[in-house]
């Protein structure tokens, strides 16, 4: 890859700095400052082998274009797959299902004939393809190599032909990963083409949303023409499946194009082009680069192998990628009410896997992009104003309301809880009560808490097996047990706000309903378990086989009450039984042995293996916070032991990612854990503690969030065999506890830990423990 001058002077800058570090503190000091470029340590292509459904493809932080290739995968690339269909322009990291590639653009030689991607697609090794953040490139097997790059609204590429009078770049406005409903392409003039894209479906059918393109070449096309269907007419300027134009590369064998998006209409592609276009290919490449550097700079990890370094900044930089940016330059948007808004003040953001990133993704942004994560907030509440409802799964500009349960309460909640809403906490407060007292009408898209009727007069969302959807997405009927501990765990939450703003008696309300996880909890098995709408228990009594869980059994969702786990301990027995019941849960006699061979033997079996399992599964959301129950339990070392076995999970291959990547929450599971610091009670303000595994961190953050500004963290020697708090310090001051507050995080320089070799006493008596929400 060519270096800038930019990259250049910062590399000599840094030599000495790093060299004299090296000197001074050894090997390690000289992998933490020889990259000079974090962004040398990211690798895009892991989590794209065995369903972590990442993408390696160009795109710029929060941007609303990732140009990435697809290989034939539901979700666009992978991996194990060596042919290429398009490069398109529109991809989540790491969703479960088909959904975006819109706009599959791929060069091409020779006569047009053929107008399915699977039939003309290219082959390719990766022998010959590379990718960073903010670029990709990839020789294919005819011949000819592709570059992408992104700026916000745009993707950027730059085709290298072999010499020949018929170079072809196709745009195959009809197939894109989602299911199609109809697309429309115009050739404008020599230089530009224009594209409609309306499609639907993510795992299900949803509502319909369109796409707006407009592509700019870097010089006219010597040829060109449109398909329907199959029939390709040269010439032509209009179509309903796509487009090629024809290049001359005899002499000059470079092509580049831009391609604006917008989600509100042609003029806001062309809008988005205007400003964000016109650039060279090295030009936007080279400022993708800087802002990612800018990003990731402000996380400094000094200490481990280029190995954890590699896979600490790899899921790093994909916590960043959602959500996306919705509004043109211009600030209009496409809201949930399908009306034309413009954002003033703010970015309207879009993408919303509420239910997997408010355990931790909507917190580290919270910490570590506040400013992003405030409008991010101020988004989902302009949908619930806009459209009359809090969304559950959105994309684009429509709600898909899959998963279950009620996750945009901890989300907002934590934006509260985090200093974000200034200004909007009584809007945001009257968006999640009417979410939480009411259910969306017949005529809205959303479902919201679907059984919150029943749940409100009988204190559990029944199971109803085979109950008919009445609106596309999951139903939490399906899911009974499941949504009622989300349900509570939301109450919870909401009461906490409640009471900060003075709504003392909705305060109260919601608190006792957030003791509801308790009508789901059956005596005889120890277990919570799903209840019919007759109020019977129902489904397996065997914890491991149970019903009425999402993607989980009894087991994986036991721990899920963070609103008041000495509560749920009560219930099962106390501490002791909680903790032998832990140790089973971890295999934890297995895991002291062998701490990466019980990780992959005894936790995970598979990607998409959700049930019949009383083991713990890091794969999968409903588990993100139970190694750190063990904070409670008087036994934190434990905590240290699970997620140091979970993190060997993630590694710098294409096959080191667990699980799906859901929008960078199993990447913001891994750098939270990785730093030591752990949302314990998604949606509140307290922050469980457990050993880091850098020597040292440093933290820039945003001084109108931290005063400081900087945040230090620290663990001299922390290892494998070293991994043990003896002691920890806030700012020189013994902390004997094993949490932090927002609060309390906010006013600190410094994190010092203190490592060992064994357990120790730290942490383990009941003050100790994280506080429930009050």
């Amino acid at each position: 890859m060519r270096r800038t001058t930019w990259l250049r002077g910062a590399l000599r800058g840094l030599t000495a700095t790093a060299l004299l570090g090296a000197a001074l503190s050894g090997p390690s000091a000289l992998a933490a400052d020889r990259d000079g470029f974090l962004t040398d340590l990211v690798n895009p292509f892991i989590g794209t082998q065995n369903e972590g459904n990442t993408y390696p493809g160009a795109a710029v932080p929060f941007g609303m274009v990732q140009f990435s290739p697809d290989t034939g995968h539901n979700t666009g690339y992978d991996y194990a797959q060596d042919h290429i269909r398009g490069f398109s322009l529109v991809h989540l990291s790491g969703v479960g299902c088909g959904l975006g590639g819109d706009l599959p653009v791929l060069p091409t030689t020779g006569d047009v004939t053929r107008t399915d991607n699977a039939a003309y697609a290219a082959g390719f090794g990766h022998d010959d393809e590379s990718a960073s953040p903010g670029y990709y490139r990839v020789g294919l097997a005819t011949g000819i190599e592709a570059e992408l790059t992104a700026t916000a609204r745009t993707g950027v590429q730059r085709y290298t032909f072999p010499a020949t009078d018929k170079a072809n770049v196709l745009l195959n406005a009809a197939q894109s990963l989602h299911s199609g409903v109809s697309a429309k392409v115009e050739v404008l003039d020599s230089r530009t083409v224009r594209t409609a894209i309306t499609g639907r479906g993510f795992c299900q059918d949803t509502e319909p949303y369109t796409v707006y393109t407009v592509t700019r070449f870097d010089r006219p096309f010597t040829a060109h023409g449109t398909w329907d269907g199959a029939t390709v007419t040269a010439g032509a300027r209009s179509g309903t499946g796509g487009a090629y134009v024809r290049f001359d590369t005899t002499k000059d064998r470079t092509v580049e194009a831009t391609t604006a998006l917008s989600y509100v209409d042609a003029h806001g592609a062309a809008v988005n082009l205007r400003a964000e276009g016109g650039r060279s290919f090295d030009s936007v490449r080279d400022r993708a680069r800087r802002s990612w550097e800018d990003r990731l700079d402000d996380v400094r990890a000094t200490g481990g192998g280029d190995s954890l370094r590699r896979t600490f900044y790899s899921s790093l930089y994909r916590s960043f990628l959602a959500p996306n940016i919705g509004s043109d330059a211009d600030g209009r948007y496409t809201g949930w009410d399908q009306r034309i808004h413009r954002a003033k003040g703010f970015t309207y953001y879009q993408n919303w896997s509420l239910w997997d990133t408010y355990r931790t993704q909507s917190q580290l942004l919270s910490l570590l992009a506040p400013r992003e994560a405030r409008d991010m907030a101020v988004s989902v509440i302009r949908i619930s104003e806009e459209s009359g409802w809090l969304p559950k799964w959105g994309y684009g500009t429509v709600e898909t309301n899959i998963m279950t349960g009620d996750p945009v309460t901890p989300f907002l909640t934590n934006a509260y809880q985090q200093g974000l809403l200034h200004g909007y906490e009584d809007r945001a407060y009257r968006a999640l009560k009417r979410n939480a007292d009411g259910v969306p009408p017949a005529d809205s898209p959303a479902v919201g808490r679907e059984a919150n009727r029943e749940y409100l007069a009988d204190g559990y969302a029944p199971y109803v097996k085979g109950r008919p959807h009445a609106k596309p997405g999951d139903s939490d009927y399906d899911h009974g047990a499941s949504a009622t501990l989300e349900y509570a765990l939301s109450d919870a939450m909401l009461a906490r706000m409640a009471r900060d703003l003075g709504h003392r008696a909705d305060a109260e309300r919601y608190a006792a309903r957030a003791q509801n996880y308790r009508g789901v909890f059956d005596p005889a098995t120890g277990f919570f378990r799903a209840r019919d709408a007759s109020g019977a228990f129902t489904g397996p009594a065997d914890p491991a086989r149970s019903e009425g869980f999402h993607e989980g059994t009894s087991w994986q969702y036991q721990w899920l009450v963070p609103q008041d786990l000495p509560g749920m301990i009560d219930l099962i027995g106390g501490r002791q039984a909680a903790n032998d019941r832990l140790d089973a849960f971890f295999a934890y006699d297995r895991l002291l042995a062998d701490p990466a061979g019980t990780a992959r033997e005894v936790w995970v079996n598979g990607p998409y293996d959700y049930y019949n399992a009383d083991k713990y599964n890091p794969q999968n959301e409903p588990d993100l916070i139970a190694p750190y129950t063990y904070l409670s339990t008087g036994q934190p070392w434990k905590t240290t032991d699970v997620v140091h076995a979970a993190l060997t999970l993630f590694t710098d291959t294409p096959t080191g990612m667990t699980g799906n990547d859901d929008l960078g929450t199993m990447s913001a599971w891994n750098v939270l854990s990785s730093l030591g610091i752990f949302p314990v009670q998604p949606g509140d303000a307290v922050w469980g503690l457990s050993t880091p595994v850098f020597d040292r961190v440093d933290l820039t953050l945003d001084r109108r969030y931290y005063p400081h500004g900087a945040l230090t963290i620290t663990a001299r020697g922390t290892s494998a065999t070293d991994r043990y708090v003896q002691s920890a310090r806030a700012d020189g001051a013994a902390l004997d506890r094993t949490y932090l507050t927002t609060d309390a995080l906010r006013s600190l320089h410094r994190l010092d830990f203190t490592v060992g070799p064994r357990p120790s006493e730290w942490g383990t008596s009941h003050p100790a423990a994280p506080p429930a929400p009050k």
